[in-house]
């Protein structure tokens, strides 16, 4: 076992939770002035999900920093000027155009990888690639299609070898259009000042190590390794040159490591209250977020409707630096429906109209109906907050 040195520092655990909040944006005023564009290089990585309940998650992760900002500008942001492309980090996420060479350690290790779940035809790869370089941008669609007719693992040729393409870096995903990822050729996509640095793997890790650490302000090894799906032996392997600092949390059984310039500060300024998606990289870790919230969060889109607790895409509820409850969305024309409300307190009640109505003026909804709240007695004041 790896001897730690003593700790640089020991946090509250309140003081844990308002470091965790200011690295993620919560807390303090927002830098309206950086926008979408800031948010995504102050985090590092925004995940990408099929889901749409009241935006796609990506629209959402902003939204809860920033306010309503117009979706089409979030669109804007991530996807021209070449500002942004896709890649696997904790999973498919939009990434800073400028982390390109951070990413090399993953692409080398899918072209080293020795088998593929899919077989790939001859000269398939070769076809693909060729295409792009002559007709530019394209969707799996336009490659000649991305299915057989099977099921949804079912995938065509062209689509295995874009996507084979896309892991090992010869093709990059620059934007989706209709959800469609768009494929194009690195060469174009990535400015040759990136795509010509190749760090070494253990660059490679202690950068997204040290990003990691500085995004989540304090974390624990696990809850650091795993903003990048890096593995717990890569974490040990940079962390000591990463720049992040060993901390002592109180509550906390694991040793934890901290970004220095989160500590150099007492985290202060207004709180936002606001529904988080539940991709949101404050409550990606279910452990890190019942350490530090005392919340458990599951998604529970995957769980069969009757074993439901929540409901299909049920949104945390931020305010005041606390996760106070819950609400699973849905959109009826130009009316909002709450369709179940979870609230830990009376309290959570004017946090959550408020935050409901917010939610609903930015996705062009003019009514808020409440279905169901968990505590019956909360039904009326919650009713009434929003009217």
């Amino acid at each position: 076992m790896t001897t730690l040195p003593p700790p640089a520092a020991e946090l509250s655990a309140d003081e844990a939770r308002r470091v965790a909040l200011r690295a993620q944006g919560f807390l303090g005023a927002p830098d309206r002035r950086g926008g979408v564009r800031g948010v995504l290089r102050h985090l590092g990585a925004v995940q990408l999900d099929t889901i749409s309940v009241l935006a796609r998650s990506h629209e959402l992760i902003p939204y809860a920093r920033l306010g309503a900002v117009g979706r089409g500008a979030v669109e804007d942001a991530y996807w021209t000027e070449g500002h942004a492309f896709e890649y696997w980090s904790h999973a498919a996420c939009v990434l800073p155009v400028e982390e390109w060479p951070h990413f090399a350690f993953r692409r080398r290790a899918y072209r080293d990888r020795p088998q593929w779940h899919h077989d790939l035809p001859d000269d398939a790869y070769e076809t693909v690639i060729k295409q792009l370089r002559a007709e530019g941008p394209l969707t799996a669609t336009e490659l000649g299609g991305a299915k057989n007719g099977g099921e949804w693992w079912d995938w065509s040729a062209s689509k295995i070898a874009v996507e084979r393409a896309l892991m090992v870096g010869e093709v990059v995903c620059t934007e989706r259009r209709g959800w469609k990822r768009v494929y194009d050729l690195a060469e174009r996509a990535i400015p040759a000042a990136l795509r010509e640095e190749e760090p070494t793997d253990a660059e490679c890790l202690r950068r997204l190590v040290r990003q990691a650490g500085q995004s989540l302000g304090v974390g624990t090894r696990a809850d650091i390794a795993d903003y990048h799906r890096l593995k717990g032996e890569q974490f040990d392997a940079v962390v000591a040159d990463s720049g992040l600092v060993p901390v002592a949390v109180e509550g906390w059984a694991k040793p934890a490591w901290a970004d220095p310039a989160a500590l150099a500060t007492a985290p202060k300024g207004r709180h936002r209250t606001t529904l988080l998606s539940p991709f949101d990289s404050l409550i990606w870790e279910r452990a890190r977020t019942e350490r530090i919230f005392g919340f458990t969060h599951r998604l529970e889109a995957y769980v069969p409707k009757p074993k439901r607790v929540h409901g299909y895409f049920a949104m945390p509820l931020l305010s005041g630096g606390r996760l106070l409850g819950r609400v699973d969305p849905a959109r009826e024309g130009r009316t909002l429906v709450a369709r179940q409300v979870s609230l830990d307190t009376a309290k959570a009640v004017e946090p959550m109209a408020r935050a409901l109505r917010e939610a609903a003026e930015w996705v062009g909804c003019d009514l808020v109906r409440v279905e169901r709240v968990d505590r019956p007695e909360l039904a009326g004041p919650l009713v009434a907050a929003l009217g």
